[in-house]
């Protein structure tokens, strides 16, 4: 078997955008998750030296409910990273299977999420990405993973592309607008995992941009969250960072116990090692606005209604080549988690055991469609798919989607694919082709690729 800084591999257990995961072991046989990051990643002195300051800071991160980091190299090749092991589903999974969380089960969630980010905030750093499927629900507790490869990347991308880091849906609103995010970041995404968990989706359904937009500018639904903690989650989900809750206090509304002594407040992660000057801070408050986007149905008139801002700066509206679903009515705590959307079929009721940390299993040389019209563009390969517009792109690990829809147009030549997550979340970014004969060859390139990977749908 192959050795890789002295672990023994066993097998790979995922492969996603920034690396390979093996289940491997050391001489003594304790189980460690290695992850291996991508040749190309390593070659970049921005992702190295990022690695390094996030592997230091990772190794310090304790508690139960993160993955700790027990071993790494920072400067071989390959770049290594080894936490401890934890089997289980994730979160996402979970939901899939089992529905959504009743009010008893999402106290103890939020609790064990707001224990995990106060010992990662402690230590300087901020995970970024905190979402259903970077939660594993091991028999002790949930566990928060992803710590080094991914926020090493971060810097990486945002040097190549210029792009927001996360995942549209639990992106924060400073994140959304390009801003520098501190610990209020992930406590934002605590608030809309909590909303996914109990059956809803706080920014409804749509595009990338679309639900960037509501993020910033719209309410969230919080109508199938249980009542007893609409208050927790809302405050959470504030768009001024200042205005949420820190872990600490999150943690004393949700057990009625204060913390002895109070934690201070957690330092902001050092921004991207890129030359560009750093962004400027989001405004507190913003004035009002005359319209909402066209692709977003407005909400329901109400006083103070964050959807009558205007848009901010860098955010614009999302453009008439990608398709928007209409955004959800602010609805009653008493009203049922909206369905599966009409378009989609419903998710299958047990998902597929995907692999720990960046997906499932796939082989070296795999297939891949690349699909794109200039402004927009489409990727479906062993990762996942990545649905792209304007240099904005979201990224979706195949342990995340339950569904992949291609949809024709009947008239312009137009394709729309559709990616439905597990958590309920849906996607849809549309393509221009131009020509009838180009359409054709897009579907007959795309076809064989989600045959591949979803074989099951």
């Amino acid at each position: 078997m192959e050795r890789i800084g002295g672990y023994l591999v066993e097998r790979k257990l995922g492969e996603g955008g920034m690396g390979t995961v093996f289940l491997a072991r050391t001489r003594g046989g304790r189980a460690v998750a290695l992850k291996v990051a991508k040749a190309e990643l390593a070659a970049d002195p921005v992702f190295r030296e990022r690695f390094r300051s996030e592997v230091e800071a990772a190794r310090a991160v304790g508690g139960f409910h993160t993955a700790s980091v027990v071993d790494a190299d920072v400067d071989g090749d390959p770049l290594w990273l080894a936490t401890a092991y934890i089997p289980g589903p994730t979160l996402a999974a979970r939901l899939a299977a089992q529905g959504a969380m009743d009010e008893a089960q999402l106290r103890a969630l939020a609790a064990a999420l707001a224990e995990a980010l106060e010992s990662i905030h402690s230590c300087g750093l901020v995970h970024r990405d905190l979402k259903p499927g970077n939660i594993v629900m091991a028999d002790d507790g949930p566990r928060v993973l992803d710590f080094g490869i991914a926020r090493a990347a971060e810097s990486t991308r945002l040097t190549a592309t210029g792009t927001a880091f996360g995942t549209p849906g639990f992106l924060a609103p400073e994140q959304a607008l390009g801003h520098d995010v501190g610990g209020a970041a992930d406590v934002f995404a605590l608030g809309a995992v909590l909303v996914a968990a109990a059956g809803g989706s706080a920014w409804g359904e749509g595009t990338p941009m679309g639900l960037m937009y509501r993020s910033v500018h719209e309410p969230p639904d919080t109508s199938a969250v249980p009542a007893g903690l609409v208050e927790v989650v809302t405050a959470c989900l504030a768009k001024d960072p200042a205005a949420r809750p820190t872990p600490a206090e999150l943690l004393d509304r949700l057990t009625g116990e204060p913390a002895a002594p109070a934690r201070p407040d957690p330092p902001s992660h050092p921004p991207a090692l890129t030359t560009a000057p750093p962004a400027p801070t989001p405004p507190t408050h913003a004035p009002a606005a005359p319209s909402t986007p066209p692709h977003s149905a407005a909400p329901p008139a109400a006083p103070a209604t964050p959807s009558h801002l205007p848009a901010s700066p860098g955010v614009p509206a999302t453009p008439p080549h990608l398709a928007a679903h209409a955004t959800p009515p602010h609805l009653a705590v008493t009203s049922p988690a909206p369905a599966t959307p009409p378009h989609l079929p419903p998710a299958p009721p047990v998902p597929p055991q995907a692999g720990y940390g960046f997906g499932p299993p796939v082989p070296y040389g795999a297939p891949e469609a690349v699909l794109g019209d200039g402004d927009a563009r489409v990727v479906v390969n062993a990762a996942g798919v990545v649905l792209e517009l304007g240099g904005v792109a979201a990224d979706f690990e195949w342990a995340e989607i339950a569904v992949v829809r291609r949809t024709p147009a009947t008239r312009g030549n137009r394709l729309t694919v559709t990616v439905q997550l597990w958590d309920g979340g849906v996607y849809d970014c549309e393509l221009n082709a131009r020509r009838a004969a180009r359409l054709t060859e897009w579907i007959a390139r795309l076809d064989p690729v989600l045959g591949r990977y979803l074989p099951h749908r």
